[in-house]
């Protein structure tokens, strides 16, 4: 950035200067509505998105659909997303964690935020609609309403358990994606469904041990801020057991290769010892920061994204 002197900030610009400074202003205010989709977390949601479209297919997805369900669906995330962020604003101001949020530093109004969630989530319903089905433009719009209604204005505000239901909206993508290619739903995305249903709250919990004082600042009753360590370590476990479990589910269920179980075996016992792990050194003594909760919770990023990545692969070597 160039720095003016005085002289200089005080003297009118130059006319062939105006387009510059328009289009920085334009680039700053597409950045800020393009951050208050959260593209990280869209990036996951899509992880578990194309693989099942793999499984439902039984190969290669027809191109054109994947790629509808694929923009759509970012799209009906973004839309979540961004009505999250309306309605957690005065939150966001609270936690470092997320301070940095455009409607947190004001660089987006919170009626722009409100217009612009709710223009993608037309967008998005009635893209999948018009160019997939119905079933799958259904459920799109009824993960949006989950999020927003049920999860971030009734449960992330009162209760402990806010992620553990409140992340079935972070499990429709797989039923989407499914729905988007069969026109139905079945057993098999109901399993992965499952799957991630039981890794997300391990995944946010250490996320939240991590941040356990941005949460009590906010008020936002997470598991971390509620109950003792060793509760949340010893759910943690549980909730991990089960993942591992639903995800070996899926072999018997959807009639997969050899090559899918071996798979999510090999990267279930790595999630169970790395979730263990928590556990021994929270029994010799560690706490805090000294747990290392963040190394499960990247770790379970990597978990997911390998494990749909088998889901993709294992219908090629049919």
């Amino acid at each position: 950035m160039t720095v003016l002197t005085n002289r200089q900030a005080t003297a009118p610009a130059p006319a062939a200067e105006a387009p510059r400074t328009t289009g920085r202003s334009f680039a700053t205010v597409v950045k800020a509505y393009i951050a208050l989709t959260k593209p990280r977390i869209i990036e996951l949601l899509l992880i578990t998105t194309l693989p099942v479209m793999f499984l439902a297919a039984g190969g290669l997805p027809p191109l054109w659909t994947s790629i509808s369900v694929m923009v759509f669906g970012t799209l009906s995330a973004g839309s979540a997303n961004a009505l999250n962020c309306y309605v957690d604003r005065d939150i966001d101001q609270k936690m470092r964690r997320t301070r940095r949020r455009p409607l947190a530093r004001h660089q987006v109004s919170p009626r722009g935020a409100l217009i612009f969630g709710i223009v993608l989530g037309v967008l998005s319903t009635a893209g999948l609609w018009l160019t997939t089905n119905g079933l799958a433009a259904v459920l799109s719009t009824g993960a949006i309403l989950f999020y927003v209604l049920v999860y971030s204005m009734i449960l992330k505000r009162r209760t402990a358990q806010n992620i553990v239901w409140g992340g079935i909206a972070g499990c429709m993508p797989v039923l989407i994606g499914w729905a988007g290619i069969t026109e139905r739903l079945d057993w098999a995305p109901l399993v992965l469904f499952g799957v991630v249903f039981f890794w997300t709250p391990p995944h946010t919990w250490t996320l939240a041990m991590r941040y356990k004082e941005d949460y009590a600042a906010a008020e936002v009753p997470m598991l971390p801020v509620v109950a003792t360590e060793r509760r949340v370590v010893l759910e943690s476990i549980a909730y991990t057991w089960a993942t591992v479990a639903c995800s070996l589910a899926l072999w018997p269920v959807a009639d997969t290769t050899l090559f899918y179980p071996a798979v999510a075996a090999v990267l279930g016992v790595v999630c169970l010892w790395e979730v263990h792990r928590l556990l021994a050194r929270l029994n010799a003594g560690k706490t805090g920061v000294a747990l290392r909760p963040m190394r499960f919770f990247h770790w379970s990023n990597a978990y997911l994204a390998l494990l749909f990545l088998a889901v993709a692969i294992d219908p090629l070597l049919a």
